[in-house]
Formats: structure tokens, C-alpha cells, sequence
């Protein structure tokens, strides 16, 4: 599966929209602030609803209230994300393939994705009207910490102290990295 991906990988970067991107005086660098803000605005509003959620702000208005007025922001948040995180990776596929905290914030972005639709499908039924069980406040948690782990990693990509190409990289960790040779 790694060679496979590796490969796909490779052959985007080889593309001239990859090259034209990443080489980009001004585009790349937009793209780059616009996946910040819209980090800022999604994980803001949704930070705000878990600290709701746990009680431990926001506590004159209703969860039901909380969610009717920040999941617009969120979504939209949300979408301009991803589709800036995905030119991200399309103008270096291959780095960014190969970057260990690239895999663990792509786990912490499963993590905190299943836990938010697990809490909007079960919420959703109760409409969002529902007593702050300790489930709920798990799921609170859950977001806080996965949504955190996920922009502190997505930090984190840009550092090379992991790259394949240290030549002192240890085998354990030039493995995580998917990196090509293992010797």
C-alpha cells in the first residue's frame, strides 16, 4: 500500500500544477495563510461548543442555541480547509507523504471526524436538546484534544527533523515515515 501511494505521490509531484504551485511567489503562501484562518475559524467555533458542551464556558446559553449558531461558521470552515490542505499536499506530495506528523495528524483527523459525526448523528436526534450526559463530555474531550493533536502536528510538517533523506534517521522512525529504503 505504502509503494503504491508513494508512487501516486511521485507521480503528482512530477505534475506542472504541483511544480507551478509549490514554486509559486504568492499563490502557495495565500493558500497557506487562507488554511490558517480557516483553520482559526473552524476549530474556533468548534472549541467553543465542546467548552459549552463540558460546562465550562458559555454556560447561560443552550447547546441547542450554541450549535444553531456556530456549525454554519464551522462548515464553512471546515470546507475551506480541507480544500486548501489538499493544495497544500498537491504542491508536495511527496515530503508531505513521507512526514511522520503528515500521518499521525491524518489519524487525529479520522479521530476527530467519526467522534464529531457519532455526536451530530446522535444529537441530531434529540435535536441537540439533550442533558450534558458523560458521553457527551467525552466526546467533548475527544474533539479538544484530536482537533488540538491535529493542528499542532499540521505544524509540525514543516520541520525536517524526520525527512527520508537524514542520513541519521533510526530504522524505527525512517519506517514510520514511509520512507522508500529501510537500510
Amino acid at each position: 500500500m505504502n509503494d503504491w501511494l508513494l508512487s501516486i505521490c511521485r507521480l503528482i509531484e512530477k505534475s506542472s500544477g504541483s511544480i507551478a504551485l509549490h514554486e509559486s511567489l504568492y499563490l502557495y503562501p495565500l493558500i497557506e495563510t487562507t488554511h490558517v484562518l480557516a483553520i482559526c475559524l473552524f476549530v474556533g467555533t468548534i472549541f467553543m461548543l465542546d467548552l459549552r458542551l463540558l460546562g465550562w464556558s458559555f454556560t447561560t446559553i443552550s447547546v441547542e442555541k450554541i450549535c444553531k449558531n456556530v456549525i454554519p461558521f464551522s462548515l464553512i470552515g471546515f470546507t475551506v480547509m480541507v480544500v486548501t490542505g489538499a493544495l497544500l499536499f498537491y504542491a508536495i506530495p511527496v515530503r508531505t507523504y513521507q512526514s511522520i506528523f503528515f500521518r499521525i495528524k491524518m489519524a487525529l483527523f479520522i479521530v476527530a471526524g467519526v467522534n464529531a459525526i457519532i455526536f451530530h448523528l446522535k444529537a441530531r436526534k434529540v435535536s441537540y436538546n439533550f442533558n450534558l450526559s458523560r458521553l457527551t463530555k467525552v466526546a467533548a474531550i475527544i474533539s479538544l484534544f484530536s482537533w488540538g493533536g491535529v493542528i499542532i502536528t499540521g505544524r509540525m510538517i514543516a520541520y525536517n527533523w524526520f525527512d527520508c533523506d537524514k542520513s541519521d534517521l533510526n530504522k524505527t522512525l525512517h519506517w514510520l515515515a514511509g520512507c522508500d529504503d529501510f537500510s
